[in-house]
């Protein structure tokens, strides 16, 4: 990936002087050459195999996880030649606390730690790294979000390397992916629980194969996941004009600019060499490069400023780690680039929020994809196995709704769900009319045969397109978790989220009717009448049509399809009996800690709201009602009388009797008071002439190609 100008025009150049050289009529051939750094800096594949080699192993040791038992010390000593070879010096065992999003940089935690020893008698330096280091580690778990798990004279946090997760380096430290929880054995962070979801799906996954027709032996049942991850670039200057982007990462207030996303002009138009957008995005991706991240696609979104990242699909855990840290490259090249990167939901109103689409498929270790029906059906030499496949996953998606909706609750969802930007919080599926009309007639036992999917053929009626073949299905952007081809898209996570829990969900619901399907087939059961009985009970969830749609929207309603429209309630779904029973009987989460992650995600909610409020106060104070006293126009009186208010509200809040009811106050203060209040601002900043207004205007952030000042190029991007 090129990171600058000056990067093309290097390898601009060279292959001039390549073709220069062959100009005799040799015909060279495209070179990988330029893309060599490409995972350098994580330790996996031909990386760790040539460092392991020099002590005597191979890199085959890394694909059992036994490894930290028995080579610890052999890995260390790889880890540590190739660090020191890519000028590393220091490590640190990389976790994932809880209620991060919107708030903690990078969204981990990590003590560094030289890999050093400092010799007192000789008091020279000596490396220090081994096993020990490498597999484990300690530190205090007091101040991390709990809910109730630990208290200050328990505070011990220990810290277990995931062998399923690479270790990677970045500058001068080693990051080594890490599972953080109590001395009691409770999960203290996001990535516990994803990997106990991991080991119930592919146990169950693979006793349900095994009646389906195939064993896979000693393989895992394995789930991948693909990230599309959105965000906004605004000009830093102008970032540093506003408190609220600056403390809470939306804007609280702000009236539209006369230009929004109306002409559908931003999305996917060419990227402007004008604005520092494009040079930015070309460094991040050459940064996740080095790193073994393979962001493949970027493009321009809906919305003014708006853009996303995609990489290629990857295991859960290893795609989470490596999402959290592009959240992280991105906010970081931003500012070298005079941007600021935005990674909340919703920082402006009346355009499009930003998403992380959460693409979400099964298989096994050597690739059977379990979503994929050619696939499957010919390695279980089952002409039904993806229908028997698709009918567990239905009911999960139909049982466990209230789930799905936890999961997506992050606070800058209040502002995105069925905002025409993403699902509504009515949780549905979409198979298409193609694969809804097979399994209506395997359900009704009018046929056993295998599902083909469908291609259509396009003619253009031009000589020069000719004619083409697409999916018999379209895309239906509308539904929150609709079928793809072969993987399921979770289409209303939050751009801003760790979606480990969400991963953690799917996961855990789906194992569930696994083994529910096997249990009854171990009972005696017929395979075939589980699966048809199973989808006529839950048919119910599958739906084809507009989800924005408010006569469907009711009809689902009617339905009595899992709809909660505040996420503080769909919180408060965790810790009901249905769910805690699902949880332990997966052995994922205990009743203990579901309790602990509700409160943790409603103080979460409660604390996000509470800091927009006290940023909302500030902003009237120091900025608005300045402002309109200056001006000598505007609604003085209400914006005056709002502080108060405002002021009253957050003290409600603190005086809540638990978490839950705190967090049902910050819900109205947030939607309902702190809305009627924005509409005053906003009329105010309508009238305030603008050399009087001193916040950044939404037309000042949004628009980078008409704000830009250009400076010409000192030489030409193309040689002479």
């Amino acid at each position: 990936m090129l990171a600058t100008t000056a990067a093309a025009r290097s390898l601009l150049r060279s292959t001039s002087r390549s073709t220069t050289a062959v100009a005799a009529g040799v015909r060279t051939f495209a070179s990988i050459e330029p893309y060599s750094d490409y995972g350098k800096s994580v330790f996996t594949g031909r990386v760790a195999d040539e460092y392991l080699k020099k002590h005597g192993s191979s890199g085959d040791i890394l694909k059992d996880p036994s490894w930290t038992k028995s080579h610890a010390d052999t890995v260390a000593k790889a880890v540590l030649d190739w660090a020191v070879d890519r000028g590393a010096n220091t490590y640190c065992h990389w976790f994932q606390p809880m209620a991060a999003s919107g708030v903690r940089h990078g969204q981990t935690g990590q003590v560094q730690n030289m890999m050093m020893a400092f010799n007192r008698t000789t008091n020279d330096i000596e490396f220090d790294f081994d096993g020990k280091n490498l597999t484990k580690g300690e530190t205090d778990g007091s101040s991390y979000p709990n809910g109730g798990l630990r208290a200050t004279h328990t505070a011990g946090g220990y810290l277990a390397l995931d062998t399923s997760s690479p270790i990677f380096l970045r500058g001068d430290t080693i990051f080594i992916p890490s599972a953080f929880v109590s001395y009691y054995g409770a999960a203290l962070d996001e990535k516990t629980p994803l990997l106990r979801s991991n080991a119930a799906l592919s146990k169950h996954g693979k006793r349900l194969l095994k009646h389906l027709g195939l064993d896979i032996g000693d393989q895992d049942v394995i789930s991948n996941i693909g990230l599309e991850q959105e965000f906004f670039l605004v000009p830093r200057d102008q970032y540093y004009r506003r408190p609220d982007l600056q403390m809470t990462g939306r804007t609280i207030i702000g009236k539209d600019a006369p230009r929004g996303q109306e002409m559908c002009d931003h999305y996917m138009a060419p990227p402007s060499l004008s604005s520092p957008a494009l040079a930015c995005m070309q460094e991040i991706q050459d940064e996740c490069w080095r790193l073994g991240i393979p962001l493949k696609t970027r493009h321009r979104e809906v919305a003014p400023n708006q853009y996303e990242f995609a990489p290629l699909f990857g295991l859960n855990t290893t795609q989470v780690d490596q999402n959290l840290m592009v959240m992280q490259i991105i906010e970081e090249v931003a500012v070298r680039h005079g941007l600021a990167a935005l990674m909340q939901e919703k920082p402006f109103n009346d355009v499009n929020g930003s998403g992380k689409h959460n693409n979400w498929s099964i298989g096994t270790e050597d690739g059977v994809m379990l979503l994929h029906p050619a696939k499957v059906n010919k390695a279980t030499g089952n002409d039904s196995a993806f229908a028997v496949i698709m009918s567990a996953i239905i009911a999960a998606v139909n049982e466990h709704g209230d789930l799905m909706r936890m999961a997506i609750s992050s606070p800058g969802n209040d502002f995105r769900l069925g905002a025409c930007e993403a699902p509504p919080a009515i949780v549905s599926t979409y198979l298409g009319e193609d694969i809804t009309f097979y399994l209506s007639h395997f359900k009704d036992g009018k046929g056993e045969g295998e599902y083909i999917p469908k291609l259509k053929t396009l003619d253009l009626g031009t000589h020069e397109v000719l004619p083409f073949e697409v999916p018999a299905e379209d895309r239906n952007r509308t539904s929150p978790f609709p079928y793809g081809g072969a993987r399921f898209e979770f289409r209303a996570v939050g751009s801003s989220q760790n979606v480990s829990l969400v991963n953690t969900v799917l996961n855990t619901i789906v194992a569930e009717k696994f083994a529910e399907f096997a249990d009854r087939v171990d009972a005696g059961e017929n395979l075939h009448d589980i699966a048809r009985e199973t989808l006529n009970e839950h048919w119910r969830v599958i739906f084809n049509g507009n989800n924005y749609d408010l006569d469907m929207q009711q009809e689902l309603t009617d339905r009595g399809i899992w709809r909660i429209d505040s996420g503080v309630e769909a919180i408060a779904t965790l810790t009901s009996e249905k769910n805690v029973n699902l949880f332990q009987k997966m052995k994922v989460l205990t009743k203990e800690e579901c309790e602990s992650r509700q409160q943790i995600l409603h103080d979460h909610y409660t604390g996000t709201v509470d800091m927009e409020a006290k940023c909302l106060v500030d902003m009237l104070n120091q900025h608005i009602i300045p402002s309109v006293k200056a001006a000598g126009v505007g609604p003085l009186s209400d914006l005056e009388a709002a502080v108060p208010t405002l002021k009253a509200a957050i003290a409600e809040i603190h005086a809540a009797e638990d978490s839950y009811k705190a967090a049902q106050l910050a819900r109205v203060l947030r939607l309902e008071t702190m809305i009627d209040i924005r509409a005053v601002c906003d009329a105010a900043e309508e009238v305030v002439p603008a050399n009087l207004w001193t916040l950044a205007t939404y037309k000042e952030l949004m628009f980078l190609d008409q704000h830009t000042a250009s400076t010409p190029e000192t030489e030409p991007f193309f040689d002479e």
